[in-house]
């Protein structure tokens, strides 16, 4: 498995949470979207979710996974997020450029396995081969849910790492 967590391997990120604590404001939050606003995006760092879409801290739930995703875990994400957390609104938004969309899981085995030095044939990794088929099905999959009540608005959007502009699709 992996080597023993030594403090020296985060010692630049705890110096800068370090920073970040001095001046943190936001002791006392509620935790509520104040925005009403949930996004189910990728986990790739050339998205900053809030800042796409002009919030700021606390006013969105994101929820961030391979590919962007409505997955069992993201649906759990989203039904709390209405029924306890102030969501209103819902965006689903995969990217351009995607490696979950433009690999075949096959070559993604093979890239992980190199990387990995052992076999990774048996992890699924759930490729997009039709980005905006998927993002339709997930709208939708979304919009029916049984606790996703259709006061809920749900959208699905194309983001362009590139530009970054948001293009509705479903």
């Amino acid at each position: 498995m992996g080597e023993p967590v030594n403090d020296d391997d985060f010692a630049d990120l705890l110096a800068a949470n370090a920073a970040y604590a001095e001046t943190f404001e936001e002791s006392g939050f509620d935790g509520v979207a104040h925005a009403g606003v949930a996004i189910v995006t990728c986990m790739d760092s050339r998205i900053v979710p809030l800042a796409m879409l002009g919030l700021r801290h606390g006013d969105a739930k994101i929820f961030r996974n391979p590919g962007g995703r409505v997955t069992e875990p993201a649906l759990e994400a989203l039904v709390l997020g209405v029924h306890l957390l102030g969501v209103e609104r819902i965006l689903i938004v995969p990217h351009t450029r995607c490696a979950m969309a433009s690999s075949t899981e096959e070559e993604l085995h093979e890239r992980v396995s190199a990387s990995a030095g052992v076999d990774a044939s048996w992890q699924p990794f759930h490729v997009v081969a039709d980005q905006l088929a998927a993002l339709t099905e997930d709208v939708n999959s979304v919009r029916s849910h049984p606790l996703i009540p259709e006061r809920v608005k749900v959208g699905g959007f194309l983001y362009d790492v590139d530009t970054g502009i948001l293009t509705r699709h479903a």
